[in-house]
């Protein structure tokens, strides 16, 4: 995984699965955390960002999917808080945002209310929430609260900072 400790702080190359389906999207948390995220993950050395956001969502949920395209590149700044493992350090993330569908016959289009997953050492759950919903849960980053209600129609490169650098 591309992921490294720099002292006094964090970095990580990630990507993300906006999956949306009959008017919800789908989004996770820890399950006792605070905030809500896109699935997806850490991507792996020499591992396109197409093929790390399929292995993720096989990982997590054991589902295939389709990448269909990039629609945020974000550089994203923010201090972990809360009760999330790694509360307290300070991240500098680079994410990959794509939109992404799963065949007809997925099982997860099935899954209603919160249900759970892990993620090694974590324990995750994740919800279909509404998009008209979006705004009003702490989404993170925040900028996918109203992002994910409009989506761009080309990739847009966002600087997505918290913690004001």
């Amino acid at each position: 995984m591309i992921t490294f400790d720099l002292g006094r702080g964090h970095f990580t190359y990630r990507v993300a699965a906006a999956i949306e389906h009959d008017g919800h999207v789908l989004v996770c948390r820890e399950t006792d955390g605070d905030f809500w995220f896109l699935p997806g993950g850490r991507c792996e050395f020499m591992e396109s960002s197409h093929e790390a956001v399929k292995r993720e969502l096989r990982e997590e949920f054991g589902v295939e999917c389709r990448v269909e395209r990039l629609l945020w590149i974000v550089e994203n700044f923010f201090l972990l808080t809360g009760k999330s493992s790694g509360a307290g350090k300070t991240f500098h993330e680079i994410g990959l945002y794509f939109l992404v569908s799963l065949p007809p016959q997925s099982p997860l289009l099935e899954k209603t209310g919160h249900f759970p997953f892990d993620e090694g050492l974590l324990n995750l759950e994740a919800r279909w929430f509404p998009l008209s919903e979006t705004r009003s849960i702490n989404l993170v980053p925040s900028f996918l609260r109203a992002g994910l209600s409009d989506p761009p129609s080309t990739p847009q490169h966002i600087i997505h900072d918290e913690i004001g650098r």
